[in-house]
């Protein structure tokens, strides 16, 4: 039985000289297993301790000699094994959980001699520089024949990058990284996500650019990285949209879309209130939706997109005389801010809900209403913005959705004025 981890032995006695113990550890790695007592020439169980400055190793009997077990976080990985003899504490700190827990009932049974044949005992040698160096917390590989096969990542990767190595799936090895903190996984082949990657509780960098993706998933945006991630690069794949969970990502502050084949962006960007730096150039967005305007950014950058040119006169007319009591109801619920969920109305309907349109009038509009396009100086949103077009223009058409035909005269009679002055 073996585990790694990072090892204190604190003397119990030294409070006694005035002394404190460092309250750090060191990579070590630790051993249960037989050696032969040269006093009473009888093999005991030990535990042996290896580190950097003591590879060969310090070893502590255990049968009868425990003196108690300190588990309350063992879940983090950390625990104390406190010895009768001599009076130390073996502190064990940032270890794999699973493997700390079987580390320390390989210990219980040792400590009350139990048959040696049920213990998965190890041999007490000395170990080798690499199994006690500090852990690894950066891995960067960029050559597929450099590409571990056979061995794991190293768990106490925060940042790991994997790029030019063909891959055409997420390697599940990968998701097992508890402290990733940044995924890079740009450059290779891979089509589809695994929901999975939402249980990377730490992930704030998420980089997979240049890859074959042709769909990001609810799962995901409905994941713990709702609350971690903070930069998200999915430029140059094969996406056609974004789900409408997509602005539940309310941490992001970095987006990259550039080099898709998005025809529109998520109906409600503007929730993203983080969000500072959003570049969608070369897609095929035509308009932007009415949500848009809602943001604040410090750069932006959407050029290459084939935008229409915005006219007022040209619009959608999505609207019954009168109103079907469907639609009247949800706007009251929409307006009045009524609670409501899939437990009290349809799921349908919640759908339809979410996706509510706001008049110039204040007035909010669900499936009937006449849509247009206005012109929008993108400086409105953002205090950087690269030109939309080679003529050197930012300006770009935005949604603007209206909730009954008044508003939308209204809207016409002051666009006329406009013009006129």
């Amino acid at each position: 039985m073996k585990l790694q981890c990072d090892v204190e032995v604190v003397n119990r006695m030294l409070p006694t000289f005035g002394m404190k113990s460092r309250g750090k550890g060191t990579r070590a790695v630790l051993s249960i297993g037989k050696h032969l007592d040269k006093t009473s020439q009888r093999s005991n169980i030990y535990m042996m301790i290896c580190t950097a400055k003591d590879r060969a190793g310090s070893k502590y009997k255990l049968k009868d000699n425990i003196e108690k077990f300190f588990t309350w976080f063992v879940e983090e990985g950390k625990a104390t094994v406190r010895l009768k003899e001599p009076a130390v504490d073996i502190c064990l700190s940032k270890a794999d959980a699973n493997s700390l827990k079987n580390f320390l009932s390989a210990a219980r049974l040792a400590d009350r001699g139990s048959d040696t044949s049920s213990l998965p005992l190890s041999t007490l040698t000395p170990v080798r520089a690499r199994d006690v160096e500090q852990p690894k917390k950066k891995l960067t590989i960029v050559s597929k024949k450099d590409y571990p096969l056979t061995s794991n990542f190293p768990y106490s990767l925060e940042q790991l990058q994997v790029s030019y190595c063909k891959l055409s799936r997420v390697d599940m090895r990968m998701l097992s990284l508890k402290a990733l903190r940044k995924l890079d996984l740009s450059n290779n082949h891979i089509k589809k996500l695994p929901s999975t990657i939402g249980d990377l509780s730490c992930l704030s960098e998420l980089v997979l650019h240049n890859n074959q993706l042709e769909a990001f998933s609810e799962a995901l945006c409905l994941s713990t990285l709702q609350r971690t991630l903070q930069l998200l690069d999915l430029s140059q794949n094969r996406l056609q949209s974004l789900p409408a969970q997509f602005c539940q990502l309310r941490e992001l502050v970095n987006l990259k879309l550039d080099d898709n084949e998005l025809v529109c962006l998520p109906f409600h960007i503007g929730r993203l209130s983080k969000l500072r730096f959003l570049s969608a150039a070369h897609n095929q967005l035509a308009v932007l939706p009415s949500d848009f305007r809602k943001l604040s950014l410090e750069n932006l950058d959407l050029f290459g997109n084939p935008f229409i040119q915005p006219n007022p006169l040209d619009h959608t007319m999505q609207l019954t005389f009168p109103l079907p009591l469907q639609e009247m109801a949800s706007r009251a619920v929409a307006s009045l801010r009524i609670p409501y969920g899939p437990h009290l109305i349809p799921a349908h309907l919640c759908r339809d809900l979410e996706v509510a349109k706001t008049c110039d009038c204040g007035c909010v509009c669900i499936s009937f209403y006449i849509k247009t396009a206005v012109s929008m100086n993108l400086h409105q949103v953002s205090h950087t913005v690269v030109l939309v077009d080679d003529m050197g223009g930012t300006d770009a058409p935005v949604q603007q959705h209206f909730c009954s035909l008044s508003c939308y005269s209204e809207f016409l009679d002051n666009s006329l004025q406009r013009g006129i002055r």
